[in-house]
């Protein structure tokens, strides 16, 4: 029963192991026999750690334009290999990651009232930093944004 309902669980969406884990012992199993489990569900391909790693990695970019600093913390969050992170990140195209902090930057800038440059600097200096984007790259955009506006 558990095999059966656990395994739809996994097919609905890409499951991290650790997730999965939790969810077993919530049936009541116990550990080595979530392990177990855990084992049958990678040999059949219902839970892949590399996969699950790129859908969150790309789901997280492209809904809600987090920075790949803010992809690693939530992929760690599910205790997924730091081999998975990296192949994770490197399957963000660097173009789309460059337009999409353009456009994180450039909307931030427009919600802006102040006209002073070095404290809008800052301001979205901060945010783009918090959104998980690197503080050198968000600082070489926004100096080209600044530029242009003024």
């Amino acid at each position: 029963m558990a095999g059966f309902k656990i395994k739809n669980w996994c097919a609905y969406q890409e499951r991290s192991q650790n997730e999965t884990r939790y969810k077993l012992l919530s049936y009541g199993l116990p550990l080595d026999e979530a392990d177990h489990v855990i084992a049958i569900l990678i040999a059949e391909n219902f839970l892949n750690e590399e996969r699950f790693a790129v859908a969150i990695a790309g789901g997280k970019f492209r809904i809600k334009h987090w920075g790949k600093g803010k992809i690693k913390q939530e992929l760690k969050k599910h205790k997924v290999s730091d081999y998975c992170i990296n192949k994770a990140l490197k399957s963000i195209a660097p173009d789309d990651y460059e337009k999409v902090l353009l456009h994180v930057v450039e909307k931030k800038l427009d919600t802006l009232e102040s006209d002073q440059r070095k404290k809008n600097f800052y301001t979205v200096l901060k945010y783009a930093v918090s959104r998980g984007f690197e503080s050198d790259l968000v600082t070489e955009k926004l100096n080209f944004l600044l530029e242009k506006h003024l």
